[in-house]
């Protein structure tokens, strides 16, 4: 549902902004933000036809683990709403090489994103999930634990770099920190318990992010 609202906005940028009027960066981020969230909700729609539920977010969760999850969640929805807004606005402090780089920043995370959420197939969740799953270390996964999460991080720093004010870089920041907290206190652990000496020796092998570790 959330990704549905979150396209919805990104659609309401065109229909605000006249699309013949938008500027490089508008049309540029409009279709990276519908690439990035038409491909998640693409998927949701496969996987709900295949009787297997994408969002588990807080999903039989307690505690710390439900909270964190619970706010990533939020976050994750105040981002693309601030996004739409500073798109339409077309407004920033940036310079243009850091405009520029925000281009490539973010086009970087939509590879990122895609590449995970294609590599994982029917694995692919959006929070910690019961279901039996397998460890998936080939593809992209062999030169980061966490594509996703990373093209979350890049996608956002990249629309930020291009639109940047404050409350962007709050809200956005906010949601990069709670990603990471979720990958530490719950996907992590819960990647431990399902797959042991396994997830381990792959987590010796393979950076957080980005990289392979020195053998």
């Amino acid at each position: 549902m959330y990704i549905g609202t979150c396209i919805l906005y990104i659609i309401s940028i065109l229909e605000k902004t006249g699309g013949a009027g938008m500027s490089f960066y508008q049309i540029v981020s409009v279709l990276i933000l519908l690439v990035f969230y038409g491909s998640y909700f693409a998927k949701k729609l496969s996987q709900k036809r295949k009787g297997i539920r994408t969002t588990q977010i807080g999903v039989g969760k307690a505690g710390l683990s439900r909270t964190v999850e619970i706010l990533m969640g939020v976050a994750s929805v105040m981002v693309p709403a601030m996004e739409a807004a500073g798109i339409i606005r077309n407004r920033t402090q940036s310079p243009e090489w850091l405009r520029m780089a925000g281009v490539l920043t973010a086009v970087l995370g939509n590879i990122s994103f895609l590449a995970g959420m294609l590599t994982m197939r029917d694995s692919w969740r959006a929070g910690v999930s019961k279901d039996k799953t397998a460890l998936v270390t080939r593809g992209i996964f062999r030169i980061s634990r966490n594509p996703a999460f990373l093209g979350f991080d890049l996608v956002y720093l990249g629309i930020l770099f291009q639109f940047f004010d404050w409350t962007l870089c709050i809200v956005s920041l906010f949601a990069i920190l709670m990603f990471h907290l979720q990958i530490v206190f719950n996907e992590e652990e819960a990647m431990l318990r399902a797959f042991g000496e396994e997830y381990l020796d792959y987590r010796k092998r393979v950076n957080r992010y980005l990289g392979r570790k020195r053998q």
